[in-house]
């Protein structure tokens, strides 16, 4: 009986979807996902998603199974495009996941660009649910999905972007400030400590 209680608890725990304050302006973007930035490249897109063949910056944000998994926009915008490509399951913290594993993208129109924001089904993770619609006005910081236990979300910005946050840095969904489309900032340097 106490391991069905504490499987519940855990559920429970996992399950949680706890306030956010969203910081409000115009080109702002923020963390979609709670968990790890463990990547941050340059990449072309996924085909899928229409935003042409040149490299673009892509912010990769690992949420483990002890992270919030509830997903929030990372700009205010209109749902432009919905894309579901059905895949594999490897590890959500491996390059070729981004390729080869089931994913839910969406494309947002800003007032200062169209961004992409991939969620990633990884080793554990076997579903993902999307609250967006096409069409769709969505405010930053509003819940737009989930992805149940264990994955990534990788954010495709802007050619000319950069990231205002550091590999290994913890983000939080909705609050942190992972770039700016409206500075044209040349990026920010960081120190573990």
């Amino acid at each position: 009986g106490w391991i069905g209680v504490l499987l519940s608890l855990w559920c429970v725990y996992f399950f949680r979807d706890p306030p956010r304050v969203t910081p409000v302006r115009d080109g702002l973007v923020m963390a979609p996902a709670d968990g790890r930035i463990s990547q941050i490249t340059t990449m072309p897109p996924p085909h899928e998603l229409g935003l042409g063949a040149p490299p673009l910056l892509r912010i990769s944000i690992f949420m483990s199974v002890f992270d919030c998994h509830m997903n929030r926009s990372p700009v205010a915008g209109r749902v432009e495009k919905i894309v579901y490509q059905p895949g594999k399951f490897f590890n959500a913290d491996l390059d070729k996941a981004s390729a080869d594993n089931e994913r839910n993208s969406l494309v947002i129109s800003t007032s200062t660009g169209r961004i992409a924001v991939v969620q990633i089904a990884g080793l554990i993770a076997r579903r993902i649910v999307s609250f967006a619609r096409e069409g769709q006005n969505i405010a930053a910081g509003e819940r737009f999905g989930m992805i149940r236990f264990g994955s990534r979300l990788d954010v495709y910005l802007p050619e000319g972007t950069s990231a205002l946050v550091g590999v290994g840095q913890t983000a939080l969904a909705g609050e942190t400030v992972i770039a700016d489309l409206r500075v044209a900032d040349s990026g920010r340097a960081f120190r573990a400590g």
